[in-house]
């Protein structure tokens, strides 16, 4: 065996080891953890190769596609629309996605954030056309969970799956801010008036109830005195039945006494003139009381 006979076969050697070790390297692929790979042989999908080592033929099998399953942000959109009560808004979005699975994604639509942003802007649009300027601003919760729900909805048959869904603001043109301000001053004026009226009336509820009240009182002391009065003659009435009618006329000599004392005793200098009848009647009634003492 001569010289070139061994340089020879070792070139063969060398050749097939070197084929071995490129189809190790093609055939052997590893898939970091937030990546999928779509594989396609002669221009045909074959199959997905999730994270970690994976084996496919070589010359025969291609990595397609390499598909990022990190969830992403679309960029902010605003779009018009209008509402329920006619009134214009512009509407700011945004919405966060991620692939789930990447063969449906590749071959089943070409722009995935521009197609998911024209589905956000219609069912934004459709949703907002149902509810009035006054729901939009107080149910925005309720509004963010049907846009979302109907966002998933849509884009199932692309893999991918809506995570996020909100509206960040809902701006209105300067002519609907100032109509809206414009109400809000009359709402507030209205309320003022009502809460001033509502005031007075209470005023004079209380004031109605506070002479009720006086009037009740009067009364109670008028049937107290009436009542004071009644036992008083009751009392007069029983002496006399007892007594007869010598009683009553001591009540009235102890009156007559009474009357004449309180009128001697008067300040400063006076002179008192009595009817004749008078004195004998004072005189009767002395001469009773110094009986019955």
């Amino acid at each position: 065996m001569d010289f070139e006979q061994i340089i020879g076969g070792n070139a063969v050697y060398i050749a097939i080891a070197v084929f071995i070790i490129v189809c190790i390297f093609l055939g052997v692929r590893i898939v970091p953890q937030s990546e999928q790979h779509v594989v396609e042989r002669f221009g045909r999908l074959r199959a997905v190769l999730g994270p970690g080592i994976n084996f496919v033929v070589p010359f025969l099998d291609r990595i397609a596609h390499r598909i990022s399953v990190l969830e992403r942000q679309l960029p902010n959109a605003s779009q018009d629309a209008i509402t329920a009560d006619n009134v214009l808004v512009r509407v700011e979005t945004s919405v966060f996605y991620r692939i789930t699975e990447p063969e449906k994604t590749v071959y089943r639509i070409r722009d995935v954030d521009g197609a998911i942003a024209t589905t956000v802007a219609g069912i934004v649009r459709s949703e907002i056309g149902k509810l009035e300027l006054d729901q939009v601003q107080s149910n925005r919760t309720q509004l963010i969970g049907m846009i979302r729900e109907q966002v998933a909805a849509m884009v199932d048959d692309w893999g991918i799956e809506v995570t996020r869904a909100e509206v960040l603001d809902v701006n209105l043109d300067e002519a609907t801010r100032a109509a809206m301000l414009q109400q809000l001053n009359a709402e507030r004026a209205r309320r003022a008036q009502v809460t001033e009226a509502e005031g007075k009336k209470r005023s004079v509820e209380l004031n109605a109830d506070a002479q009720l009240y006086a009037a009740e009182q009067g009364a109670k002391e008028r049937r107290v005195l009436a009542d004071a009065e009644a036992y008083a003659t009751g009392v007069i009435a029983e002496a006399i039945r007892q007594n007869g009618l010598e009683a009553a006329q001591y009540q009235v000599a102890l009156k007559q006494v009474e009357a004449l004392t309180a009128v001697g005793q008067g300040t400063g200098k006076q002179m008192i003139i009595v009817p004749a009848q008078a004195l004998e009647a004072f005189g009767d009634a002395f001469k009773m009381l110094k009986g019955r003492a």
